[in-house]
């Protein structure tokens, strides 16, 4: 025979596991950003091509030509972890004049060891570069927002330095200008032994080391700039990493691009 009470009881159980389960919210963004709206887009029906599209903010209209595009591809592990980051870049150094999209980089096996492979330098197991993310990223952004393909720049760092010279010195590039900043630049790369109808490309060394900064001096004024292209070499001395004024400085670097 079963009690009353414990058929209560079973009856209370039933009820509580019947709740449907509340999503946990979502974090608060930061109040500095909460005005910078994203999407979160694949490019075309491939959900490794992942990427965010960050902006225009709210009732900004599109310049007569068109927003300018800054494809951002963050150094480190190139994860989503930077959207934050990534939208102050937006809104403190391009500005409303653009939108920026940031992809985000594919760990195609546990041991892989470059964060954003390439042509040259491939990863095991990749199903497409970076070259080809990069361009399928501008193609899909100018579907969501009028993109004046005038201004289409990308902004590297660290990690994501290599990738960004492969994909400005191509033949053919959608890419009209690069800020690569603490990053490596080899001299051996077939990248950057070649020149054709590539962009404008601005170096910032990060380093302590003096032997990093006159390689990067270098690879600008012998490898770029001695080819017919246009380049800069910048030196800051506070080692590895953003440091200073990040906002203002990477705004400078856009204008300077746009003045190529």
């Amino acid at each position: 025979m079963i009690r009353g009470g414990v058929i209560v009881g079973l009856l209370a159980a039933a009820a509580v596991q019947s709740k449907p389960q509340q999503k946990p919210e979502a974090p608060k963004e930061p109040d500095d950003i909460a005005d910078v709206p994203s999407k979160d887009f694949r490019c075309g029906k491939n959900e490794k091509q992942r990427y965010f599209l960050i902006g225009p903010r709210k009732d900004v209209k599109p310049p007569k030509d068109g927003f300018g595009l800054l494809v951002v591809m963050p150094g480190g592990d190139g994860l989503a972890d930077f959207l934050a980051f990534v939208k102050r870049i937006a809104k403190n150094a391009a500005g409303d004049g653009y939108v920026v999209a940031e992809p985000v980089a594919v760990r195609w096996t546990k041991s892989q060891e470059i964060i954003w492979p390439t042509k040259k330098n491939p990863a095991a197991k990749m199903e497409f570069t970076t070259e080809e993310f990069v361009d399928a990223v501008i193609a899909d952004a100018a579907k969501q927002q009028k993109i004046d393909p005038k201004k289409v720049y990308t902004l590297s760092w660290s990690s994501s330095g290599p990738a960004a010279y492969a994909i400005a010195l191509r033949e053919k590039t959608p890419v009209r200008g690069s800020f690569i900043a603490m990053s490596v630049y080899n001299k051996g790369s077939p990248a950057a032994d070649r020149r054709g109808e590539g962009a404008p490309v601005l170096f910032a060394a990060f380093a302590r080391r003096r032997r990093v900064q006159v390689l990067v001096r270098r690879g600008c004024q012998e490898r770029l700039g001695g080819r017919g292209g246009e380049g800069r070499a910048r030196e800051i001395r506070r080692g590895h990493g953003w440091h200073g004024p990040v906002f203002p400085m990477i705004k400078k670097g856009i204008e300077w691009l746009e003045k190529q």
